[in-house]
Formats: structure tokens, sequence, C-alpha cells
């Protein structure tokens, strides 16, 4: 036993197992960080260096990721609905509602002056009076209006896109957390399987020690084990009984936590209320959404001025006159629109509508079929799956070499 413990080739040969589940570990690892970084390309365009996949690819994994959402979900036109346009508009009317009175001296004021603090006070509350009396319905109406539209006013797939472009670590994050677990096991499973292959080959070298066996083989152990740690998370599809274990993919199994993390971080940080706002008045169909808003926000100053006492009425309309209105029913229209984010940076409000939709959602996903729930994330990067394992593969290679001059040529 002394001499074969004290023969170098022996602990050489022990070795291996050793080197092959490192070069698992460490390609493995590679993989997945070269999955989501760098976020920006480091090197020499186009060919000469590298972005992580996911951020590369950032504006068309949002695309692939909203065209799945709407699919298998929840429509645009379901989204309106679950956020409640009768919510909306209460949270409107009560959020503009201490600001009206300096809003119509504003606007008065930059118009005519004059004739606002000519006035008597009796009748400017009167007019304070009609505007608060007549918004509530103005709201609601455009609310309604919007949800039979949305469609027409909306389009989720830029936005998104967009925002994600702007933000890869965003997009990085949803898919490290909704995979955190399966990309620990992807790093971790590489020294198993590798050593487990190292062993293997350990044999094989102890009865033909041919030089070229050791990159082939660390080749194959960096390819292996990072093909068998990928169809372990995705696969099977559906649950496999074998005996008295139930074997499934390790992503699929989580599906109900999988969901959480995703419809929360879509529904807090991506579908808030004021990018639908600004996506619905500076996006796709912004002339669209803007027609939308004045077409209801001008008719309140006719309301207003119609309701005014006959003297009183007859004073302002001459005063203004046509294109005084105009001017007035303008200026109205663009505060409204400049205005619009405003009820919706109360973060109680959005918590709540936002936590209405999340359960809406979540819901829907933790009942995906495993294919379909697949789908939502995994095609997003499934055609660099190759290209990382075989990098893997190359390193592998590359480490068979190292062994073979540092520790066989020695």
């Amino acid at each position: 036993m002394l001499d074969v413990a004290a023969d170098p080739s022996i602990w050489k040969t022990l070795s291996i197992p050793v080197v092959a589940g490192f070069v698992g570990w460490s390609t493995n690892w590679l993989a997945v960080w070269m999955t989501f970084h760098p976020i920006e390309f480091v090197g020499i365009r186009p060919y000469l260096g590298w972005q992580g996949i996911i951020p590369s690819k950032a504006r068309r994994m949002a695309g692939l990721a909203v065209q799945s959402i709407l699919s298998k979900l929840i429509s645009q036109r379901e989204i309106i609905e679950v956020l409640d346009p009768r919510k909306l508009a209460a949270q409107v009317v009560e959020s503009f509602d201490p600001l009206l009175e300096p809003w119509v001296d504003e606007l008065m004021h930059e118009h005519y002056p004059v004739l606002w603090d000519n006035l008597p006070v009796f009748v400017r509350r009167q007019v304070y009076a009609r505007v608060r009396a007549e918004l509530p319905r103005r709201v609601d109406a455009l609310m309604q209006d919007i949800a039979l539209n949305i469609d027409h006013l909306l389009d989720l797939k830029p936005m998104v896109e967009d925002h994600l472009e702007r933000n890869k670590a965003l997009l990085n994050r949803i898919f490290l957390e909704c995979g955190a677990r399966e990309f620990r096991f992807l790093v971790r499973s590489g020294w198993w399987f590798g050593a487990l292959f190292g062993v293997i080959q350990a044999l094989q070298w102890h009865f033909f020690p041919v030089w070229w066996t050791l990159p082939l083989a660390g080749l194959i152990v960096g390819y292996a084990t990072n093909w068998i740690a990928l169809n372990l998370i995705f696969r099977p599809l559906e649950p496999v009984k074998i005996g008295p274990v139930t074997v499934q993919g390790l992503f699929l199994k989580r599906q109900k936590q999988v969901s959480e993390a995703f419809c929360r971080i879509v529904i807090e940080e991506i579908v808030t209320l004021p990018r639908l706002i600004d996506a619905m008045l500076n996006g796709t169909y912004k002339e669209r959404s803007r027609a939308l808003l004045r077409r209801h926000v001008k008719p309140l100053v006719d309301h207003v001025v119609g309701g005014l006492g006959g003297v009183t009425k007859l004073a302002v309309q001459t005063a203004l006159g046509p294109s005084g209105f105009a001017q007035i029913k303008e200026s109205v229209a663009n505060k409204a629109q400049a205005e619009a984010q405003l009820p919706f940076e109360d973060r109680d409000f959005l918590r709540d509508r936002g936590a209405e939709m999340q359960q809406v959602i979540q819901s829907r996903m933790e009942k995906l079929p495993p294919a379909e729930f697949q789908d939502l994330l995994r095609p997003c990067f499934q055609e660099d799956e190759l290209k990382l394992i075989l990098v893997g593969a190359a390193l592998g290679a590359a480490a068979g070499f190292m062994q073979l001059i540092l520790i066989f040529a020695a």
C-alpha cells in the first residue's frame, strides 16, 4: 500500500476527477455569468468581444415577453378592466379637487387677468363650483371611453421594449429572481457531473494513457455538464413517475414561485399605471389619445360659462369672444395632458391597483400547462444555449491541455 501511495502516477491519475469536477463547475459558472454579463458590449464590434446574452437581446426578449403575456395571460382590455375605470376616475377627481381653484385662477390670469380680477367674488366661486360639479362626469366618461378603445390608444409592446432596453439590469433581474434556484443548481451540478465523468476518465487513463484523451475528455466534460444541467432544469416537461420518485424539470416544478416573482416585477416596475398613461399620451397612438382627452375636457369650459347667471354670462361671453373661448379650451386641454400623471403618484393607490392586477395575472400563470409556462421565459435565450455549451466545451478542452502539460508532462 505504501508503494502504491508513493507512486506519483497514481496521484496524477486520481487528480483527474478533481480537475474534471473543477472544469464542470467553472464552465457552468461561466455559462451563467455570460448569460447576464457584461450588461453592455465589451470589445471591438461586431465579433471581437462579448455582451451578456440577455442584455444583448433586451428589446427582442421584451417583445417576446409582451406577446406571451398578452396571448396567454391578459389582454390590454382586461388590464383596464382590472384596474377599474371607475376607481381610476375617482382617483383623478380626488387628486385634482384641491388644485381646481388655483388652476382656474392661473388659467384666467394667463389669458384674461383684468376680467377675472374684476369679477365679483361670488361669480368666481360659482365658476369653481361649476368646475367641481362637472369634473366627475367628464372624467368618468373619459375613463369609460378609454376602456372601450384601449386597443387603439395603447401599444404595450414598444412601451416595454423601450423600458427594458434602457434598463437591461432590470431584465437581468427578472431572470435571476425567477430562476435563482435553477442557476445555483446549474453551477453546483457542474462539479458533481464533472467529477463523475472524471472517474470514468481516470479509469480510461489508467488502462489507456494516451495524451490526446485528456483534452478530448475535457471537451466532453465541458460540453456534457452544461447540456445535462440545462436539460434537467427544463426536462421533462410533465411529471414522470420513476418508482417512488416523481421527476420533472426543476424550473417547471417551481411554477407557483416563479409566477409570483415574474408577475411582481412586471407589475411593480414595468407595466405600471404611470407608464401606461405615458404610453398612451406619448407612444404609438399618442395623437388618438390626446384627441380623446381634448374631446372630453374642452366641453368643460362651455358647461361652466353656460351655467353662469344671465348678465354675468353675457358679460363673460362678450369679453372672451369666440377666439377667447378657443384659447381657454386649448389651455384647459394642455393642462389636463400635462397633469395626467399626477393622480397616479399616490403610492397607496398604485399598490392597491397593482396588487389586483398581479393577483389576476399570477393566478393565470400558475395554471398554465408546463409547455406554455416554459415558453414564457425559455425561448428568449434558448437559441444561444448551444453557444454557451460550446464555450464550455472549448474551455474544457483547454483545461485538459493544461492538465496534460502541468501534471502529466511534469
